[in-house]
C-alpha cells in the first residue's frame, strides 16, 4: 500500500505514522519548520496508546512522489481549496483521497479540483496536536477513524484502506453513511472546540460545573438540529456516544481550536461555528449558544490573523 499523507500535522502524522508501523510505504507532505524536522530527526509520536520514532520520506513537493494508491488528507479547513489543487502529481486511475477535515463541505472542495471518483469521505476522533517540528502528540481520545465513498458503496479500494488500518491496530470503520459520521463529528467538535477556546479551561473544568456542561450539550444538540434541516438526522444514541467520549477524555485535555488560538495560529472559527450558523440562518434555525461562542471567538481569530498577516 502507497499513501502520502497531505499535511502530516496531529491527525496526519499520528494515522500516517501507524499504517507506515505495518509495512505501508508512506510519504509525508509537510512546509516550514515542521518539514525541517521529519526529513533531520524523523517522525516522532507520543501518544496514549504507545509512542514510536518513524524516519519516512517528507517533502514539500507532491511530484517527487508520483501516484499512490490513497492520500489522507489532513490539512487545516481553510487550506482545503489550495492543497486539493496540488494533488494531481498523487493521482492515479484508482487513486482515493481520503478527507479526515473537520468542517463540512471539504469533499465537495476536493472533488471539484480532481474528479468525485477520487474522493472518500473521513473524520478522525482523536485530539493530537504538533506539539513541536517533528513532534506529533496524541493526548486524548480513542484514535479512531470513519470513512467512506461519498455514494455508500463498500467498494474494493474502501476494503482494503480498511484493513490496512486494522493491521496496523487502528481502530476503523467502513461506513456507509459517511455524510452521516461527517456530521456527527462535526456537532461534537464545534461544541468540545468552542468550549474550550471560549472558555480558556480544559474539559475537565467544563465538565466539573453544570451550567457550563449543559453549554456544552446544548451546542451538541444545535449541531443535530441544523443537521436535520439539512436532511441528516443524528440519533439520541449517537449524541449520547458524543457525550459519552468527551466524559472519558482527559480532565486537561483542550482542542486544536483552542491551541491556534493560544499560539497565534490561524483558528478554524469560520469553518467551524462559523459554518454551523450559516447553516442554521439559511435553514432560519435558532443556535444561540454556538452564536454566543463565536461573538467570544471572533475578535481571536480576527487578531491572529491580523499578526500573521503583519
Amino acid at each position: 500500500m502507497r499513501v502520502a499523507v497531505f499535511g502530516a500535522g496531529g491527525i496526519g502524522g499520528y494515522f500516517g505514522g501507524r499504517l507506515a508501523q505495518s509495512g505501508a510505504e508512506v510519504h509525508l507532505i509537510a512546509r516550514g519548520s515542521h518539514l525541517g524536522a521529519l526529513r533531520s530527526a524523523g517522525l516522532r509520536v507520543r501518544s496514549t496508546k504507545g509512542d514510536f520514532h518513524l524516519q519516512l520520506a517528507a517533502t514539500d513537493e507532491p511530484m517527487e512522489i508520483g501516484p499512490v494508491d490513497y492520500v489522507l488528507f489532513t490539512v487545516k479547513s481553510h487550506d482545503t481549496a489550495a492543497a486539493a489543487g496540488r494533488l494531481g502529481p498523487l493521482l492515479g486511475e484508482a487513486t482515493a483521497v481520503v478527507s479526515l477535515q473537520n468542517r463540512l463541505g471539504n469533499e465537495e472542495t476536493i472533488a471539484a479540483e480532481i474528479g468525485a471518483e477520487h474522493v472518500m469521505g473521513g473524520v478522525a476522533y482523536l485530539l493530537s496536536t504538533i506539539a513541536e517540528p517533528g513532534v506529533v502528540v496524541h493526548s486524548a481520545g480513542p484514535a479512531t477513524v470513519i470513512f467512506g465513498e461519498l455514494d455508500g458503496i463498500r467498494s474494493e479500494r474502501a476494503q482494503r484502506l480498511l484493513q490496512g488500518f486494522l493491521a496496523a491496530g487502528v481502530e476503523a470503520d467502513l461506513s456507509v453513511n459517511v455524510r452521516s459520521a461527517i456530521w456527527d463529528k462535526f456537532a461534537l467538535i464545534c461544541a468540545l472546540s468552542g468550549m474550550t477556546a471560549a472558555v480558556r479551561l480544559p474539559i475537565g473544568d467544563i465538565r466539573s460545573e453544570p451550567e457550563s456542561w449543559e453549554m456544552f450539550r446544548d451546542i451538541l444538540r444545535e449541531g443535530a438540529t441544523v443537521a436535520s434541516a439539512e436532511g441528516v438526522e443524528l440519533s439520541e444514541e449517537a449524541l449520547d456516544r458524543a457525550e459519552a467520549l468527551v466524559q472519558g477524555v482527559e480532565a486537561g485535555t483542550f482542542s486544536s481550536l483552542h491551541y491556534d488560538m493560544t499560539h497565534g495560529k490561524p483558528m478554524e472559527l469560520e469553518a467551524l461555528q462559523g459554518e454551523l450558523l450559516r447553516r442554521a440562518r439559511a435553514h432560519r434555525v435558532a443556535v444561540p449558544r454556538t452564536e454566543a461562542v463565536y461573538a467570544i471567538l471572533r475578535p481571536w481569530a480576527a487578531r491572529n490573523l491580523a499578526g500573521l498577516e503583519g
